[in-house]
């Protein structure tokens, strides 16, 4: 496979994604909606739980907040195996938030509210500041840790690299599908980081175990043979996993489906990058004695 000769090809494609990304994030926030869909843990607002009493569906409660909030897409999530419905909206005042327990108890007659909170933008600014500095040292760490193992920098700043590229994609899937950035966004991304960097590592060993069997100007077919051997390996790693998650995503409640759905994303970008984008990096970053003269 000639992957590092056709490199700029698969930059291209991960551009496009990106701005795809990058124009939706423009869209949402010229609609009013925001770049994303953030959730009140990352911007603050009322929390509400209610016991219906029975059956329900939850586009039926979407209708009434929406009509006595004004407010769109307001968070509704049905407890698996109750009858009581978790709704997140942007922070309401104490009339609102009657009007919505009345409205409910009127469609609803044997409805009653469980709890309600405030959650601060105080709080919400340490969740950010929190998932910030998870991705940070994650990456971080693992800089050191190839650069260190590698015995080259530039393998863990080519890893690194690709990982970017990883959150990138992820990202542009929450702007592209509106998926609410939550709680579950933090494990999302730093999911994706351990996945994605097993991946690079298995081929940046490929590519240190084949050194001896090259010359010192062969370092384009070193990788490029690298990754067809264990392009194999990659692929079926990712299948596997995505089968699982799929079926999560399939079977799984809406809480769920806002986990798995960029999980999918990441994985088979993840393993895009792992195959395509890694190797190519490590090898613009050599310096020109290395490579192919």
């Amino acid at each position: 496979m000639k992957i590092i000769e056709n490199r700029k090809k698969y930059f291209i494609v991960s551009l496009l994604v990106i701005l795809c990304g990058v124009i939706a994030m423009i869209i949402n926030a010229s609609a009013g909606r925001g770049a994303l869909n953030l959730d009140i843990d990352f911007t603050g607002g009322t929390a509400m739980k209610f016991d219906i009493g029975q059956e329900f569906n939850n586009d039926d409660i979407t209708a009434i907040i929406e009509k006595v909030t004004g407010q769109k897409s307001p968070q509704i999530q049905k407890i698996i195996g109750t009858n009581e419905v978790s709704i997140k909206t942007q922070s309401l005042d104490g009339d609102t938030r009657e009007k919505v327990s009345l409205a409910i108890k009127e469609a609803f007659p044997k409805s009653t509210m469980l709890s309600v909170a405030d959650v601060s933008g105080t709080v919400s600014g340490e969740m950010q500041k929190t998932a910030i500095k998870a991705v940070v040292i994650a990456c971080v760490a693992m800089l050191i840790y190839i650069s260190i193992r590698f015995k080259d920098f530039r393998a863990g700043g080519s890893a690194i690299l690709a990982l970017v590229h990883d959150v990138m994609i992820v990202i542009a899937s929450y702007a592209i599908f509106r998926i609410p950035v939550n709680n579950a966004f933090i494990a999302v991304i730093l999911t994706i980081l351990g996945y994605s960097i097993n991946s690079t590592i298995v081929i940046f060993d490929r590519i240190r175990e084949n050194g001896p069997k090259f010359r010192k100007h062969q370092t384009l077919e070193k990788i490029n043979s690298s990754i067809s051997q264990t392009l194999g390996r990659s692929i079926n790693t990712s299948v596997t996993t995505l089968f699982t998650i799929g079926a999560i995503y399939v079977f799984g409640v809406q809480s769920i489906k806002e986990f798995s759905l960029p999980m999918i994303v990441g994985i088979i970008c993840g393993g895009y990058s792992s195959i395509f984008l890694s190797g190519s990096i490590w090898y613009m970053l050599l310096p020109k004695s290395e490579k192919e003269s």
